[in-house]
């Protein structure tokens, strides 16, 4: 930058940050020839020219202001040299608004002398107003860009400033007075911006687009000769392209979009007083932020939508639009619900861009992620961080339509819980208008909103005369066009047949729109068309959507025979069946191809019922209903052989599913590499989509997506070598090629673990068998293939255990030069999946009450919430400020609860992550939180010695409860909520009133820290662990110690089964039956326990843990293992086997505790396995009891599991059958029967074995001390003390 000095008006050039406070000139060029150039400067002959004279100015209010340097644009740039003017042109706005004073010198309003400040005004003002300043294109960005802004006469008097001016600027500019204020330039359109330049001029016609660079903070090159209009849209462009935000959204969902352009409007003079209702809503910033408008199906919900979405986007006030469409891809689902509606709100007020690529920049998956964390970081945040705005309009209105069609309940519950936080925002005054079916799971939503957050308005019970009126102008409207395009007599259709219309519509729009569309159609004679309408005005007890479709339908069959009647039939279910039963709709070319129909054929079909159906000229668009309300018609179960146009919803989804499998059954539609990619390592984000969806189908695209949605939809079976299974053993491969190229594989474990739930695991045991194996294929390559969908075929295959069911189905599909394959484990491991998503240590992991989610607490201070099933994040719960040190949910699941080392404990909402309370009190780290069983308390403890009881509902802190000497590590509270109990540092545990705090008991026995504690289902009983290494079992009222179990191990978390018989920990279940408490038959507990490095179910190790799986936290359900490790990944496992979940499912009486009858328990424990494993196996060599041994029979079933497929596909067979084998056959086995048990263990095990020198000794096995008797190792029998040391695995 090159700048003047005061004094000598020398000339000095200053780089980077170095450059001095300075003062910069604003002002209107003269004649070329009246200007000082920098030659002149340079030259020092410029000093006898006109503009010379506001130089000096210019330097004379430098001076005065105490400034050394001051810039003048005409002689400060060397205009000859093209590179500098072009970088000055690009800097001119940072210049400005960087300059520490900005002096406007106005060389055409004249003061006239300052006689009195009335006079003295009153002559300039008008000359001001009129100045050319104002018109001149480059004084745009040199009035908004500087701080300060002062205005000087021709005479060099001071008329005013940019403060005291600014009412006069804002009538004479139109800016807006925010923009003049220094509020940023983002946070006003690219529309608001571009009209205050609208009427601007500048000397060289490309000066119009290049004087805006700053103003839209752009940097773009110059080319002078280009003309106005290029120059205008090469800048367009580049701030569309620095505006755009990388985010998907749901195509045709905005209200102006193509999709919804011929849709229906309200007619003038139609729902008048509603549309003002809604105007004066939207307008009154006092008002509920919310309007439910709700109404029946066909009341014109959608019609009304339309129109005051287009009345709010005229008058500038809509902020976004939605409109919500079952079976339209992603309108009809809530995944880009959110991400459309930022998109539109960005356009809509730029400034909040920014922050949403903030949000993309620090998460590029955001956009995948749970509702809540797109809703916060997309809308709640940046409105939040974005400055309060004036925009033209008083409001911004966000337009949801339709909110009953988005698919899932749960999303639209979770939208309802949203979106009233919106009204917390200041920035903007922010609507959000809904329309919906009262469908029950809406009427909830609205209903728990806390008051004054909604109004609503029901549609179908505004006043019939109204509701008719309406109607009456419809018909009217529409009818009289008909009249006059097709030259009907005036009298046409009459007043007395528009009545009987408007009385056969009320309520219903949807007749009405339905009926004029009938009667239009060019191909039939409109005044025939209506009197078959009229004809049902006298069916008296048909339904409304009888009255509006069957007219339509049933002219279909008009001169049909019988025979034509039946074909006509069957066309119609299959082809317009399909229609309405599909997942998103599809062209008349996709649907000839899925359903193996001719094009000719299906288009001909269609071609009657333009009515009822949109069926666009162009045969690749897409096919939709016109209104919902006709699929509702066409399922109607009550019209079954009633109605020849009675879909069957089950048998059309079953056909649909059977056309999918077939169509992706084709060579040309799945197969490897389906698009030609060049490497197997091309990335799926590198490829065109334009070319995926060439060569992947629009019906191919569909078949891969839905063929699952409708085959469990159809409620039909699936069996062992069926068209599913075929299809799984030839295309899976292809399958999951082809979901990972349209960037769905995550889908594809949904699909699977759906197959799984339809399928009779009993009856298909090769099929079960194949999908449980292509699911663990998905899970443990899901994140390879979902980059490079090729690697499907190379990493995923070759990384694959040897003995994988997929692993040898595609052997041959392993690339040929993957000369030499690695070396593999033969089976799956116990680990399911690896949640990884935090960054640092996980400290506490906790299953919600029902298993389907897991949470997990972290030193990278946030809680995350998890998927059980599909290893989904699906909450990232972040506002600690510390390590989080423990996470609890209530026994409802809706919400959760973290204790952390920034002193709080916060309460969130497991469907939504939005956090409800923040608990401050602890003057020290928080180390427990516990809920009540009602939700209504959570308990607390702290480092600060005390235990807190909170309100959930109110955040209230309730009686602080003082008396341990050390830190408080564990909290629970009764299942009464009346008493909490409480375990220290102190080794003491204490129970407490909770409505008074008084301590009614001190526990003393414990020789450690205590570190849990937890009551029983009765409350009468108080378990604590502590790092003594023992659980011990007290009495709630008396305080009396009843039980202590020495483990050698400390266990975590304690709580109670149902039935109490077992003690729930970190590490697993502990029997506790010396009790003699009642057992519940219904109970069906794993007992299942993990130590340091085993997992022991009954007391029996079961599954050892390799040094990398060893967790610093534990969480267990139902045979699920939860590990949660340092390295702040989670690790979920399953460590039962078929034989042990078979055991568990058919046979409880089968432990290795259980010593009573063994001969019979094992026949019996064997025959339920067999059913379960291979019901065509060997049972009849067991059904000799009678005449063989307890030797034989083991044997025999030693001999039968070695022949099941099933059983050689277990991880470790070895380490569920032998633990069986020894507690039935103690010392009296011989060595024929280990010998056979060695050769099996051998061949399959992960652990090498050798037959022990001596047979093993009796032992009862003691739940208490956790002991396995025998393990196999690499030399004889050994404890597992041993085992740790001898185990080899096998490479």
């Amino acid at each position: 930058m090159r700048l003047l000095h005061v004094g000598d008006l020398s000339l000095a050039e200053f780089v980077g940050n170095d450059i001095p406070r300075y003062a910069i000139l604003s002002h209107t060029w003269g004649a070329d020839h009246e200007e000082v150039t920098f030659k002149d400067m340079v030259d020092g002959t410029g000093n006898a020219k006109a503009g010379y004279r506001k130089i000096r100015l210019c330097e004379k209010l430098a001076a005065k202001d105490g400034l050394q340097f001051f810039w003048v644009d005409t002689c400060c740039i060397d205009k000859s040299n093209y590179t500098e003017l072009a970088e000055a042109i690009n800097s001119m706005f940072r210049w400005y608004q960087d300059a520490a004073r900005c002096y406007v010198y106005l060389s055409d309003v004249s003061a006239g002398g300052s006689i009195g400040d009335d006079e003295f005004a009153c002559r300039w003002k008008t000359a001001f107003k009129k100045s050319r300043w104002f018109t001149r294109g480059w004084t745009l960005q040199e009035l908004i860009a500087p701080v300060s802004v002062e205005f000087f006469s021709v005479e060099g008097e001071r008329l005013g400033d940019k403060k005291s001016l600014e009412q006069t600027l804002h009538e004479l500019t139109g800016i807006a007075t925010q923009a003049l204020r220094g509020s940023p330039l983002s946070y006003f359109s690219t529309d608001e911006r571009m009209s205050w330049a609208a009427k601007r001029r500048t000397k060289r016609e490309e000066d119009s687009a290049y004087s805006l660079l700053g103003i839209f903070n752009i940097y773009m090159p110059l080319i002078y000769g280009e003309g106005r209009q290029k120059a205008l849209s090469r800048l367009l462009k580049e701030i569309k392209d620095d505006n755009s935000i990388s985010l998907p959204i749901a195509k045709g969902a905005s209200f102006d979009s193509h999709t919804e352009e011929h849709n229906a409007r309200c007619l003038r003079n139609t729902r008048v007083e509603l549309l003002s209702q809604i105007t004066e809503w939207a307008k009154d910033r006092n008002d509920k932020p919310i309007f439910w408008l709700q109404g029946m199906a066909g009341t014109g919900k959608s019609t009304i939508a339309r129109s005051a979405a287009q009345s709010f986007a005229y008058k500038g006030q809509l902020g976004a639009s939605f409109f919500f469409k079952r079976g339209e891809g992603d309108r009809g689902k809530a995944a880009r619900f959110f991400t459309t509606i930022a998109v539109q709100l960005a356009t809509k007020v730029p400034g909040l861009s920014p922050y949403i690529r903030e949000a993309i920049d620090a998460d590029p998956d955001i956009s995948e992620k749970a509702l809540n964390n797109q809703f916060e970081k997309f809308i709640l945040q940046p409105l939040f961080r974005l400055q309060p705005v004036s925009l033209q309009a008083s409001s911004l209105v966000i337009v949801v339509d339709a909110l009953d069609e988005c698919e899932r309940e749960e999303d639209v519950r979770t939208i309802l819980r949203l979106l009233p936080r919106s009204r917390d925002v200041t920035s903007v005054c922010l609507r959000i208008f809904v329309t919906s079916r009262p469908e029950l799971p809406i009427r909830l939503g609205f209903k728990k909103m806390t008051g004054g957050t909604y109004q609503d308005l029901v549609l179908h019970e505004i006043p019939p005369t109204i509701i008719k009126h309406d109607i009456s102008v419809f018909l009217n409207h529409e009818l009289t066009k008909i009249r006059i395009d097709r030259s009907l007599l005036a009298d046409w259709p009459g007043e007395k047949n528009i009545q009987t219309l408007v009385e056969l519509a009320t309520p219903l729009f949807i007749f009405a729109a339905t009926m004029c569309r009938f009667v239009a159609d060019p191909r039939w004679d409109p005044r025939k068309r209506l009197a078959h309408i009229l004809e049902y005005q006298t069916a008296s007890q048909a339904s409304k959507l009888d009255r509006t479709y069957l007219p339509i339908l049933n002219q279909l069959l008009v001169d049909q025979d019988e025979v034509e009647k039946e074909k006509l039939a069957i066309d119609f279910q299959e082809i317009v069946g399909t229609i309405a039963v599909l997942a998103s709709p599809l062209s008349i070319i996709s649907l000839a191809s899925l359903l193996g129909i001719p094009e000719d054929d299906v288009a001909r079909r269609l071609d009657l019922l333009h009515s009822v159906l949109s069926i666009p000229t162009n045969r690749a668009a897409p096919v939709r209903l016109l209104h919902l309300s006709f699929r509702d018609f066409l399922l109607d179960r009550q019209k079954r052989e009633k109605s020849l146009f009675w879909v069957d919803e089950r048998k059309t989804h079953e056909r649909i599913a059977g056309k999918c499998i077939q169509l992706m059954s084709i060579s040309k539609c799945l197969r490897k590499n389906i698009c030609n990619l060049q490497g197997p390592g091309m990335f799926q984000s590198e490829i065109d989509s334009q070319f995926i969806d060439v060569c992947l189908p629009a019906e191919v695209r569909y078949a891969c997506r839905y063929w699952v949605y409708h085959l469990e939809q159809s409620k039909s079976g699936i069996c062992d070598n069926g068209q599913v299974h075929v299809f799984l053993r030839d295309h899976l491969l292809h399958w999951l090629e082809a979901m990972s190229l349209l960037g769905n594989l995550s889908e594809s474990i949904t699909i699977i673990t759906t197959l799984q739930s339809i399928l009779e695991a009993d009856k298909s045991t090769e099929l079960f068998d194949f999908i449980h194996d292509a699911k663990r294929f998905v899970l443990y390559n899901r994140s390879v293939i979902e980059q490079a969908p090729l690697q499907t075929y190379c990493s995923a295959l070759i990384f694959t255990p040897g003995e994988s069911i997929v692993r040898k189905q595609f052997e041959n599909h392993i690339p040929s030069w993957i000369r030499k394959k690695p070396r593999v484990q033969a089976k799956w491991n116990a680990t399911l999946q690896t949640l990884e998503g935090h960054s640092d240590e996980v400290n506490s992991v906790a299953f919600s009450p029902d298993g389907k989610l897991v949470a997990s607490g972290s030193d990278d201070r946030i809680v995350k919430l998890w998927d059980t099933s599909t290893g989904v994040q699906l909450q990232t719960l972040e506002g600690h400020s510390g390590w989080v040190n423990s996470v609890a949910f209530s026994r409802d699941a809706k919400l959760v609860a973290s204790g952390s080392a920034d002193k709080t404990v916060r309460v969130w909402d497991t469907s939504t992550g939005v956090q409800l309370q923040t608990l401050e009190g602890h003057s020290g780290r928080v180390n427990s939180v516990a809920f009540s069983p009602d939700g209504k308390l959570v308990a607390s403890g702290s480092w600060d010695e005390t235990v807190r009881l909170w309100d959930t509902s109110t955040g209230v802190q309730l009686p602080t409860l003082e008396g341990h000497s050390d830190e408080v590590n564990s909290v629970a509270l009764s299942p009464d909520g009346k008493l909490v109990a409480s375990g220290s540092n102190d080794k003491t545990v204490r129970l407490w009133d909770t409505s008074t705090g008084v301590q009614l008991q001190t526990l003393e026995g414990h020789s450690g820290r205590v570190y849990s504690v937890a009551f029983s289902r009765d409350g009468k009983l108080v378990a604590s662990g502590s790092y003594d290494k023992t659980v011990r079992l007290w009495d709630a009222v008396t305080g009396a110690a009843l039980q202590m179990l020495e483990l050698g191990i400390t266990t975590g978390t304690l709580s109670f089964s149902t039935s109490g018989q077992y003690l729930i920990t970190g590490r697993g279940a502990l029997g506790v039956s010396s009790l003699k408490l009642s057992p519940d038959p219904l109970e069906q507990l794993r007992a299942l326990f993990v130590s340091n490095d085993w997992v022991a179910e009954e007391g029996a190790n079961i599954l050892w843990l390799p040094p990398d799986y060893r967790a610093t936290c534990v969480a267990v359900r139902d045979g699920m293992v939860v590990l949660g490790h340092s390295s702040g990944a989670i690790l979920c496992i399953d460590p039962l086997s078929a034989l042990s979940l078979a055991l568990h499912r058919h046979d409880r009486s089968v432990t290795i505790s259980d010593s009573q009858n063994k001969a019979h328990t094992f026949h019996e424990s064997a025959q339920s396995l067999f059913r379960v494993l291979d019901t065509s196996s060997p049972i009849t060599v067991l059904d000799r009891i009678g005449s063989k041994s307890l030797q034989d029979h083991a044997l025999d079933l030693v001999l039968a599991l070695q022949a099941l497929p099933a059983f050689r596909l277990l991880p470790s067979n070895g380490g569920c059958v032998i633990p069986l084998l020894i507690a039935v056959l103690g010392d009296k086995s011989d060595d024929i029967i280990w010998d056979k048990v060695y050769e099996i263990v051998a061949e399959s095990a992960l652990i090498t074995v050798a037959k022990p020198s001596t047979p093993p000794p009796s032992s009862s096995p003691q739940i208490a001390s956790f002991q396995t008797p025998w393990m196999f190792n690499t030399g004889s029998f050994a404890d597992t003390s041993d085992l740790r040391r001898n185990v080899e695995p096998v490479e």
